[in-house]
């Protein structure tokens, strides 16, 4: 926790390898049977997300005081990673609802961590993040959403796009200008809910990947909601939203090994499988070094997405430049990982009845979302350790 510096002190080892026997058990009996009927008719997964609610996988970042399984950062990792590795869009259900939630647990009030946080936990509701606007992607200090003060209420006006789970979602946490003369630090954080009158969304995206995960654009016309479902102090948003990323793009990273992963086991097994010139591909040393690169960069990918959990959990100083750097890693392997896949199953790998081009086209999301890895790189240049 706080101030720890030893990666195993927080979490018994032995703790998030059972957590990984366990959800990998679940994945493949009731996730990867639909992974490919979800791509295909890019529907949203919802055999999955009965299935992490039934076992309460859905949203585990959730403290135990507000009636969720109170797990760690490293743990939250653990789950997005083994569901990414049979469906990518599967995985955003527990990722999301960590990205939608945590400006809330950061910085929410006691009132709005009780009144939203239960039923996130219960798997009443899920919980999505908007941000990004057509106009304001990278540069995100640059929206044009308002929020106007009425009163004991606000009222919200503007557009936000490529907004995750968009209409399935009950949640959002949403950022608005509150003070168009302080650019960043005139934004404030709010908590709109889908039945909020004036709430709309648009017709989904149709993407290259994660198809079963909806994005869509939200319309906000004259939301009116209670003064109470600002999340902290008005102002304090846009340093909400940054902190918020600072833990979550752990999630992103997580989210690429298991793709990555999922790619890779998926080669593996077929070059034993597959033979040319009499015998088995995975005998041909040009076969086993791209395997070898493969798995090497995998675990490198690993080894810092599982550092940069823990110093999620301890909070330590450096978060920032190892969570950027983590999601940059991890994204850039996995979608080098995947190319080498498809390449490794030659034309069959080009086709949709193999599941290696799918996790192709899901991992290049990882490299756009929760900012693009140029954006990580400069992050990462302001905040060298």
């Amino acid at each position: 926790m706080a101030g720890s510096t030893d990666f195993d002190l927080y979490r018994p080892a032995e703790e998030h390898d059972l957590l990984r026997d366990s959800i990998r058990s679940l994945v493949e009996a009731k996730i990867a049977p639909f992974a490919a009927a979800v791509d295909e008719e890019a529907r949203f997964p919802q055999e999955a997300l009965d299935a992490l609610v039934a076992n309460d996988l859905h949203a585990v970042h959730v403290p135990e005081e507000y009636g969720g399984a109170g797990a760690d950062a490293l743990a939250t990792v653990i789950v997005i990673e083994e569901v990414a590795r049979a469906c990518a869009s599967s995985s955003l259900i527990p990722a999301v609802n960590k990205l939608g939630s945590l400006p809330v647990i950061l910085s929410g009030s006691e009132a709005l961590k009780k009144k939203y946080l239960g039923p996130l936990a219960k798997g009443d509701a899920m919980f999505s993040y908007a941000l990004s606007e057509p106009d304001a992607g990278s540069d995100a200090a640059g929206m044009k959403t308002k929020a106007v003060r009425d009163g004991d209420f606000w009222v919200l006006n503007g557009v936000k796009r490529w907004i995750t789970n968009a209409g399935v979602s009950e949640y959002y946490t949403v950022m608005a200008v509150t003070d168009p003369e302080k650019r960043s630090k005139g934004i404030s954080a709010f908590v709109v809910e889908k039945s909020d009158e004036g709430v709309s969304f648009g017709a989904p995206e149709k993407k290259l990947g994660i198809k079963g995960s909806p994005t869509r654009e939200i319309y906000f016309d004259n939301v009116r909601i209670p003064a109470d479902r600002m999340i902290g102090e008005e102002g304090t948003g846009f340093a909400t939203a940054m902190k918020t990323l600072d833990h979550t793009r752990i999630t992103i990273a997580a989210q690429a090994l298991g793709i990555a992963q999922g790619a890779l086991d998926y080669a593996k097994g077929y070059v034993q499988e597959r033979k040319q010139f009499g015998k088995p591909i995975a005998d041909f040393q040009g076969i086993q070094f791209m395997l070898a690169d493969m798995a090497m960069k995998l675990e490198a990918a690993r080894q810092l997405t599982y550092a940069a959990a823990a110093k999620s959990e301890r909070l330590d100083a450096d978060l920032t430049f190892f969570g950027a750097a983590a999601k940059c890693f991890a994204s850039d392997a996995a979608m080098e990982i995947t190319t080498d896949a498809v390449q490794l199953l030659g034309g069959y790998g080009y086709t949709r009845d193999y599941p290696v081009e799918r996790m192709m086209r899901d991992a290049k999301i990882t490299q756009i979302y929760e900012g693009t890895n140029q954006v990580q790189r400069i992050v990462m240049s302001r905040n060298l350790p």
